[in-house]
């Protein structure tokens, strides 16, 4: 595996499909295993799977091309990267922000992602000790509660996971990055279509392919189009700086828009997979339903598992998965903090690594004893430390980031740096790609923040 260095510019991925791995990695998470699935069951079914789609392609996909092509062309870390190409198009430098958003916005996300993902190593471990063989919906219930009422224990899974993740990261963009997702990303893949065999062998698979893909206009309402549309642009990264940092190590005669619907497409799969993966155990077993809400992963499939044929190895693997999609994405949120501390201040890797590491777990701390001892701990805005930090990040800086870019990429960076990066092979599709950009994405984004902040405090 060769280091490559793109005119000197900067550290390139060592192969070209690896973007599309990493990309992937940090695209897939646990909003691809554990929210789509719950979302898609509170907000009618195929109705919204359609609308997901359609602002996947229309939305999520015009960003993610606009994130990695200023990545590519700065070649550095995202407020390098972003400062750059404000200077070169003597720009205001207003438009900086966008680069510390995206950084500061995956830092915080990382202190609490940890402890969720946390969440799914406790669960591996209790589904491979069998502790989920008779399992009833009460005791799966009082379970999860008892995990979260205990700070040590959330403390305990959240260092480790942080841990893993500081692994990967710390050894680098070619040996760390490059070897660790391609073997975490196509074992994902495998397990995710071992469970879904094993749930269309066990489960109810004609009414989880009804429930999905037949399309109801029932199910169609103005407060699912907003859920479709937010996380159809939470569940590709953007605007956390993970997409510009990938971009980065991109080569230079990749095609952006090629490689960006790839890992879209990719993205979408392994979503829809998860849900036909989960609701055919769902619809088999008595006394759960698709709309149980954020609790359908935690609390009714343990259940589920521990009633059927073989449920502790499938349980177990199903948890293996979510590990494996939780961890690609803490390491994409890592990256760009990092690669800014590295670059900015001539540090190492591995201080930088342990630097920024150390901060969002001692960050994460706060969100562990945000579900037991400061569960009622007000800190701003009547939310305590975790609930602010999700809806501040969630709710405020990835919508807010997404609008900046859009604006910035789409009516402030020239043209002829967008066709030189891009290289198009069609001048209909670039300016469908810039059309989208202008006017639709910014609508469509500022339409997400005004309902979050809305939707928060009404």
């Amino acid at each position: 595996m060769n280091i490559n260095n793109q005119n000197n510019k900067g550290t390139v991925w060592g192969r070209r499909s690896t973007f599309v791995l990493a990309a992937t990695g940090s695209a897939v998470g646990l909003g691809n295993i554990w929210k789509f699935p719950y979302v898609v069951g509170e907000n009618g079914g195929g109705a919204f799977v359609l609308m997901y789609l359609v602002f996947i392609v229309l939305i999520g996909v015009p960003i993610m091309m606009a994130e990695v092509t200023l990545g590519r062309h700065g070649r550095t870390n995202p407020i390098h990267a972003v400062a750059k190409i404000v200077r070169e198009g003597g720009a205001s430098p207003f438009w900086k922000l966008i680069g510390w958003s995206g950084v500061l916005a995956g830092f915080l996300i990382l202190s609490f992602y940890s402890v969720i993902a946390g969440w799914t190593l406790d669960y591996f471990s209790a589904s491979a000790n069998g502790q989920f063989v008779g399992l009833t919906g009460e005791g799966s219930g009082a379970a999860f509660e008892h995990l979260l009422a205990s700070p040590w224990r959330l403390a305990v899974w959240h260092s480790v996971f942080m841990g893993m993740t500081v692994v990967v990261v710390g050894l680098g963009v070619i040996r760390g990055l490059e070897v660790g997702l391609r073997l975490i990303m196509p074992l994902l893949f495998v397990l995710l279509l071992m469970l879904l065999a094993y749930a269309a062998s066990v489960g109810d698979f004609g009414a989880a392919w009804r429930f999905m893909f037949v399309f109801n206009p029932a199910g169609l309402s103005w407060g699912g189009a907003s859920v479709a549309l937010g996380h159809a642009f939470f569940t590709l990264s953007l605007a956390m700086g993970a997409m510009m940092a990938y971009g980065s190590y991109m080569p230079g005669g990749d095609s952006i828009g090629k490689m960006v619907f790839t890992v879209a497409a990719l993205d979408t799969v392994v979503a829809l997979i998860a849900g036909l993966a989960i609701f055919p155990i769902v619809f088999a077993t008595p006394g759960l339903s698709a709309g149980e809400g954020p609790g359908l992963i935690f609390v009714s499939l343990p259940v589920a598992f521990g009633a059927m044929p073989a449920g502790v190895v499938f349980g177990t693997v199903f948890f293996a998965l979510m590990v494996l999609a939780a961890w690609s994405s803490t390491i994409s949120l890592l990256e760009p903090a990092v690669a800014y501390v590295t670059e900015r201040f001539s540090m190492s890797r591995a201080r930088a690594n342990a630097l920024i590491a150390g901060g969002a777990w001692l960050l994460g701390i706060g969100s562990v004893l945000s579900f037991n001892a400061w569960k009622d701990v007000s800190v701003l805005l009547g939310m305590n430390v975790f609930g602010f930090l999700d809806f501040f990040t969630q709710r405020v800086m990835l919508p807010l980031g997404g609008l900046l870019l859009a604006v910035f990429v789409g009516w402030v960076v020239r043209r002829e740096l967008l066709h030189h990066e891009m290289k198009p092979r069609s001048e209909m599709l670039f300016s469908t790609w810039l059309w989208l950009l202008k006017y639709l994405c910014p609508a469509a984004l500022l339409a997400i923040l005004l309902a979050g902040v809305w939707d928060q405090f009404s």
